[in-house]
């Protein structure tokens, strides 16, 4: 058996987010949608399913026409049964995680972030599945103790204004 691996790099626009996970069934498209209003009605979003049986579709959702069509463009790129992708903006992945996390179909979520990522995938004569990501950049140090304290300021600055 032949197995192909490709990596796929995700278009993330500015002041975004993305996370990609994988489910099992259409369904799914209306759940997400559902805990994101309910959870944070403020959040932008768009929401791309690639469907694994059957007609075999994207199947897509959202309340920002730009972030849906981006979630499809990453959708078809990665062209994987059963994976999803979630582009999120007015708000971090950290609100909805534990609701999506929560949704019947939902098995993993691979990456969720802002970071440049790239999706590792494999590709057999049945199809193709996410074999991982590659989220950001290699670390270049230690943090040291000023390091430290701009972290803290900086999480006790946002965690003011926004609620996680």
């Amino acid at each position: 058996m032949e197995l192909k691996i490709d990596v796929v790099q995700m278009n993330i626009p500015e002041d975004s987010n993305i996370i990609v996970g994988q489910s099992h069934f259409i369904k799914t498209v209306e759940d997400i949608y559902e805990i994101i209003v309910t959870s944070n009605p403020s959040l932008k979003f768009g929401l791309a399913f690639n469907e694994a049986s059957g007609p075999k579709l994207i199947r897509y959702d959202g309340n920002d026409e730009e972030l849906i069509k981006v979630a499809i463009e990453n959708a078809q790129k990665i062209g994987a049964g059963h994976c999803f992708v979630l582009i999120i903006k007015n708000g971090f992945p950290i609100n909805i995680k534990n609701q999506l996390q929560n949704v019947q179909e939902v098995l993993n979520i691979f990456a969720a972030t802002a970071n440049p990522l790239q999706i590792v995938v494999g590709e057999t004569k049945q199809g193709r599945g996410i074999l991982g990501v590659i989220d950001g950049e290699p670390p270049l140090g230690i943090e040291k103790e000023e390091d430290r304290n701009k972290r803290k300021e900086f999480l006790r600055e946002i965690t003011k204004y926004k609620r996680w």
